[in-house]
Parts: structure tokens; sequence; C-alpha cells
């Protein structure tokens, strides 16, 4: 069996805004809640031999922070453009307010919701996906098959894009998908890479709570 970790980076300084990437960085609570939950990992014995990450601030933060709170942080780090989050195009600095007064209700709701409608300039999940997992099939799992331990840093909808690999989501069913804020989600795989499960390293309450969070920043 192989074993590896996902974690959506801390909040940000544009907590209530299309940050895409904009290089934004972590927020003093986005801070302290990775350091909360990389504690997590360290009192239930987890180390790490390689962490991968995007090439924007504040998922290369949260990797930091979580592997210094290990007593790792001299482990390879590995920063691609390719797990970056999802480009928001035209959105990118503006709240859902002021996109949807610049653009409709519905548009705005078209192009954060679908899966493979792309705001102006920018890109759909669908394009996500087309990028992130095809790094994860040629870069991450192979390292995995090795027997490293991984941790993976990465963003909303590019974690999104590769829990619906592994998990063989439906197109449908992905727009439904939060990935709560720092909390870590740890896959157990076979030897065909293929999920035998997955939890998150919280209580049930504790991840409902962040996910109404993401819901009613996305409400300003």
């Amino acid at each position: 069996m192989f074993k590896f970790v996902i974690i959506r980076h801390g909040l940000t300084e544009w907590s209530n805004r299309f940050t895409g990437w904009t290089d934004i960085d972590l927020a003093q609570p986005g801070i302290e809640e990775t350091k909360k939950y990389g504690l997590k990992l360290k009192e239930l014995g987890y180390s790490f031999d390689l962490g991968f990450t995007s090439v924007l601030k504040r998922g290369i933060k949260t990797l930091e922070i979580v592997l210094e709170t290990l007593g790792e942080k001299d482990i390879a780090v590995i920063k691609d453009w390719h797990l970056n989050e999802r480009n928001y195009g035209d959105l990118q600095g503006q709240n859902k307010s002021e996109a949807i007064s610049k653009y409709g209700e519905e548009r705005v709701k078209i192009w954060r919701r679908s899966y493979d409608v792309a705001p102006p300039n920018g890109e759909s999940l669908k394009d996500t996906y087309d990028r992130s997992v095809p790094y994860f099939q040629a870069y991450i799992e192979p390292e995995i098959k090795k027997g490293k331990k991984i941790i993976l840093s990465g963003h909303h909808n590019s974690l999104r894009a590769i829990i619906k690999y592994l998990d063989n989501i439906s197109d449908q069913d992905i727009v439904n998908l939060n990935v709560p804020y720092c909390i870590p989600l740890v896959y157990e795989l076979d030897e065909n890479l293929k999920p035998i499960k997955h939890y998150y390293l919280a209580s049930d309450e504790e991840i409902k709570k962040v996910i109404e969070g993401i819901k009613n920043q996305t409400k300003k």
C-alpha cells in the first residue's frame, strides 16, 4: 500500500476575491491554521521524503510551514506552474459582487460552477485538469510508486482536478466538491495507485466549518 498527503494552502489576503494566478500571500489566520494542521501531522507520526507545490507563494509558504513544523524543512521541494490555481483571467482581483455587476449573475455562476466554461482570458476547471493531472501522472505518481512519502501543497481547483482523477468523479459531480483550507487529505493507494480509501485529518465538524466559511466568502 502507498500513502500520500494533499493539503490546500491556507487562507490568503484575498479571501473574498478571485485570486487565480495573482501571487497573493497567506493571511495570518491562514498561517496559524497551517501550523495547527502541521502539528496534527506531527502528532500522528507523518513524515515526508519529497514535496510538490505550485510556483505561487501561498502554495509554497503553506508547504514550508508544514515542513518546518515537522522538522523537515530540508527535504526536496519541486515547484511547477502546472500545479498552479485555475487562472481566472479577467475575473482576477474582483469579488463576486463586482463580477456580477460587470458580467451578470448567470454568466458569473456559469464561469464559477461549470466544468468546461472559462471566464474571459482564463481557464475552466477542465483546462486546469488538462494541465495538472498529466503532470501528476508524469512526475508525482512515479515517486509515490517508488515508495516515497509525498506531500502535495496545492490550490482549490488544481486539487479538485487531481481528486477528480483519483476518485473518478464525473464532470457533473466535481462542480459540487469543495476542498477545505489547510486540512490534510490522506490517500491510501493500492499497488496500481488506485485509491483504497481517503480521509481528512480532522473531525467532520471541523471540515464542515471550513467549507461553510469558503461558501460564505464566495457570497461577498
